[in-house]
């Protein structure tokens, strides 16, 4: 078995595991999620431990080792909750929340009106900052790569939607010939 799937995940108070079948679902009072087994992947509940159990070909190993993480993932979403800061970089680049709509303005002629799923919530805390919040690890971070996508960041100026945590290289701009 591959190193990621031989770690017990550990539930949570709060949090309640349920297997029927080949589905398995995680609730809590932040939500519900669902996730459907593979034929070779089994699951083994305990009290407080999950531990996952696979067979000793090579598929179904690489299946045990995304079947822990994608649970584990959902665990700690409906326990603490994942989070994704944007920023816009840019001038007259703007962003403003309003309930399930994120209202954009990146310098096309037209404002762009984004609907965020329904297990997603934004912020906007300045003009030029996007807080995504959600229990959903997947659907948050397809929301965040969605809303980047609209203008992403370009290397010579910087100037684009971008997530906190990413440096762009730079690139530098070509020089004139100096020749007569």
């Amino acid at each position: 078995m591959s190193r990621v799937a031989k770690k017990i995940i550990n539930i949570p108070e709060g949090v309640n595991v349920s297997l029927t079948g080949n589905d398995v679902s995680v609730n809590s009072a932040k939500g519900t999620l669902n996730f459907v087994l593979t034929k070779e992947v089994s699951l083994k509940i305990d009290a407080n431990e999950i531990s996952v159990m696979s067979s000793d070909n090579q598929e179904s190993i690489a299946m045990a080792g995304t079947t822990r993480s994608i649970i584990n993932n959902m665990i700690i979403g409906l326990s603490k909750g994942y989070e994704k800061k944007l920023e816009l970089v840019g001038v007259g680049y703007r962003a403003k929340a309003s309930g399930k709509t994120l209202d954009l303005t990146l310098g096309f002629s037209h404002p762009i009106k984004y609907e965020l799923p329904e297990s997603v919530s934004v912020e906007t805390p300045s003009q030029t900052e996007i807080v995504l919040k959600s229990f959903d690890k997947q659907a948050l971070g397809q929301t965040a790569a969605e809303i980047r996508a609209f203008r992403p960041p370009e290397p010579y100026k910087g100037k684009g939607v971008r997530y906190s945590d990413e440096r762009i290289k730079r690139k530098e701009a070509k020089k004139a010939a100096g020749g007569a």
